[in-house]
């Protein structure tokens, strides 16, 4: 017997809500049933291209008892109102990375699941693509050995394109630049692979010139509570790249995806490459590897009808996105003290404590 689809609302209808709800169309588990977007002329167009009917209202979208959850890829600073409107009327979230504009309204956000009895979820869908599962898989069955060292870097063009009229151009909206904006990715994905982080170093500057207010280069470590040491390179005024190596005593692997496949992952099979390096093997001696199709943004949507249908807590759980921001604000942290290391729990546990007195200041 079918269990059928669970079915869920999206909230934003820009460009990526359009990259899930395609992805969505491949999924048995999960159906894009209703969206909503303050303008009305994107609720059209989006009706139009894709045949979900909008609501004219988040309220109206909210009062459907059919709606299980609700996808938020509204602006990061919109994350925690709408989340927790969500919350209020039982559905689950998911919301697009990072959780949250800070990491004091990613507390709150994840704080919505005990206070309202629902789950959230943060789409954080990097450490889902098939290169960085293989690695994963090698890691935890010994096949690399102990781990001992990662590196890897998410670049692009952008501060070469950036002018006053884009939100990326200004500090307040996109701290650190290609920091809090690509190295994210990484800093999650790094920590799926290796593990609870211990500190943070990070050094930026500003090369681009078009003369934005972000930083445009930054180059950050991270030192992981076993020992291991990892590199995440990010930098706005270079082609596109993405990548990662981890080393372990027994062997090396290295994943390299087309970046220009990024929205369209069913491709990035094709033109992306994996390989394993094993013992003292040269480079001649690479092993490539097949990942085979996958798509990383259906993976993470079955996970949230998963957790809709369960309400149970999944891998992109709302604790693992406020790691990934809370590494992003160590970096800025240590960038801020000219690349002196920051404790990682200093971060989080600052964090916690303002909330704190925030909230009790206003009882």
């Amino acid at each position: 017997m079918s269990i059928g689809k669970i079915k869920v609302g999206i909230v934003g209808l820009g460009r990526w809500a359009r990259v899930l709800t395609r992805a969505s169309r491949q999924s048995d588990k999960i159906e894009i049933v209703r969206g909503y977007s303050r303008s009305a002329e994107k609720r059209d167009a989006f009706e139009a291209d894709y045949g979900v009917h909008s609501a004219d209202s988040l309220e109206e979208m909210l009062a459907d008892p059919e709606i299980k959850g609700v996808i938020l890829t509204v602006p990061n600073e919109q994350h925690l109102p709408v989340a927790e409107a969500v919350a209020k009327a039982g559905k689950h979230i998911y919301t697009e990375k990072p959780i949250a504009n800070t990491l004091e309204n990613g507390i709150r956000l994840e704080a919505l699941q005990g206070k309202y009895g629902v789950q959230a979820m943060v789409g954080h869908s990097a450490r889902l693509l098939r290169g960085a599962r293989m690695m994963k898989d090698a890691i935890d069955s010994g096949e690399l050995g102990t781990l001992s060292f990662m590196e890897s870097n998410f670049s692009n063009e952008r501060a070469l394109e950036l002018t006053p009229d884009t939100w990326r151009w200004y500090r307040d909206k996109a701290p650190g630049g290609p920091l809090s904006q690509l190295a994210t990715h990484l800093f999650d994905s790094l920590y799926m692979l290796g593990g609870p982080v211990e500190d943070v170093s990070s050094v930026a500057s500003k090369l681009s010139p078009v003369g934005a207010e972000v930083d445009d280069q930054s180059m950050t470590t991270l030192r992981f509570k076993s020992g291991a040491l990892g590199y995440v390179g990010s930098c706005w005024t270079s082609p596109g790249i993405y990548y990662i190596r981890v080393y372990g005593q027994k062997g090396l692997m290295h994943f390299e995806l087309d970046f220009g496949s990024w929205d369209d992952p069913d491709r990035v099979h094709e033109t992306s490459t994996l390989y394993i390096q094993r013992g003292k093997d040269g480079y001649g001696k690479r092993e490539v590897l097949d990942m085979g199709a996958s798509n990383m943004f259906t993976d993470e949507l079955d996970m949230f009808a998963d957790m809709c249908r369960s309400g149970e807590k999944v891998e992109l759980e709302a604790s693992n996105g406020l790691v990934a921001l809370g590494i992003v604000n160590a970096a800025l942290a240590s960038i801020e003290r000219k690349g002196q290391s920051v404790a990682l729990s200093e971060v989080l546990d600052t964090a916690h404590a303002r909330v704190a007195a925030e909230d009790q200041g206003s009882t």
